[in-house]
């Protein structure tokens, strides 16, 4: 006969404890939706990125934007710095 031990029980309870309410979250939050889009186009040192992002609010969605057309242009803190300080030659963002 098999028999099962109490903290083996406790494990499985703790894990399960903290493992759904994480579950949960990611469930709830990949149905919210965005309310604004924002496509932004960049150059820096001579190459250009162009990058379009959903979020909550116009200012986050600018922001993350930015930062993207930047990530794939630069590489390193300071450069990446320099880039999202360097005005858009692109910037549209509207209501979804």
């Amino acid at each position: 006969m098999a028999t099962t031990r109490p903290g083996r029980y406790r494990s499985l309870v703790a894990t399960l404890a903290f493992l759904v309410p994480i579950a949960g979250f990611v469930v709830w939050s990949s149905f919210q939706v965005s309310a604004w889009e924002c496509e932004v186009c960049i150059v820096f040192d001579g190459a250009e990125s162009c990058r379009t992002v959903t979020g909550a609010t116009e200012e986050e969605t600018l922001r993350a934007a930015i930062d993207n057309a930047c990530g794939t242009l630069t590489a390193g803190v300071t450069n990446t710095l320099r880039c999202s300080r360097t005005e858009p030659t692109r910037a549209r963002c509207g209501r979804i």
